[in-house]
């Protein structure tokens, strides 16, 4: 990877812009898709293959005793993820999301589960901003389609700051697109960036990370960016 052309992807991303883009985005899920809704194959795919990534795991990771398994799900939308998976392997799910017509959607999406106690509390502010109220809260932390929205420097603070948030045998999960080709590509439709697998990586060891497992997402459209899942335990 060229490295040098790091600072001027990254220097291209504007979090005022990226608000502004998903404020304009219809709060669906195929709006938050980008087009890839429940007509294509791509919302059950990433069900099935987050919870299939996630019972190979099982036995690696855990729940202090007498804890409640907690989940945090970030850049969560409308709250698909929530209600299609994570509430399915976590006891209660917190939710961050900075754009507020989504935030609107998920209070509705999620009621039910609301009302079945499955639901905790909903940050609304952006990835950059979040400080963990509680050490060692989380047993489970699950970033999708998100930290692209994140330079560098700024991915490896939040880094920081999930450590702080995890359980001593918690798992973090990232789980986004990876660029075909050794350079982070910036996006100006929604000020981020897709990054490279090498690059991911690095971050990962630079912030001190034990990359545990990592699996590609399978059954989705040829056309979009491979999606790859990485386990990471601290």
């Amino acid at each position: 990877m060229d490295h040098s052309k790091q600072p001027e992807v990254d220097s291209q991303i504007d979090y005022d812009a990226a608000i502004r883009y998903w404020t304009g985005v219809e709060p669906t899920v195929d709006g938050v898709l980008g087009g890839f809704g429940e007509r294509t194959s791509v919302p059950k795919a990433d069900v099935v293959g987050s919870m299939s990534f996630i019972r190979k795991l099982k036995s690696r990771f855990s729940c202090e005793p007498g804890k409640i398994k907690y989940g945090l799900d970030f850049g969560a939308g409308i709250g698909r993820v929530t209600r299609d998976f994570l509430n399915k392997v976590c006891d209660k799910v917190d939710l961050l999301e900075p754009v507020e017509p989504f935030v609107y959607q998920m209070r509705k999406e999620l009621a039910p589960l609301v009302q079945a106690g499955k639901i905790g509390d909903i940050y609304e502010i952006p990835m950059q901003d979040w400080i963990p109220q509680e050490h060692g809260k989380y047993y489970l932390l699950w970033c999708q389609w998100c930290c692209g929205h994140l330079p560098d420097d700024a991915f490896l603070v939040w880094l920081d700051r999930c450590k702080d948030a995890l359980q001593e045998d918690g798992l973090l999960v990232v789980k986004e697109n990876n660029v075909i080709g050794d350079e982070d590509v910036y996006d100006p439709e929604d000020s981020s960036k897709t990054r490279t697998d090498e690059n991911f990586r690095a971050l990962f060891a630079k912030a001190g990370w034990k990359l545990i497992a990592t699996d590609l997402q399978k059954g989705v459209p040829k056309e979009l960016y491979p999606i790859r899942m990485y386990a990471l335990k601290k």
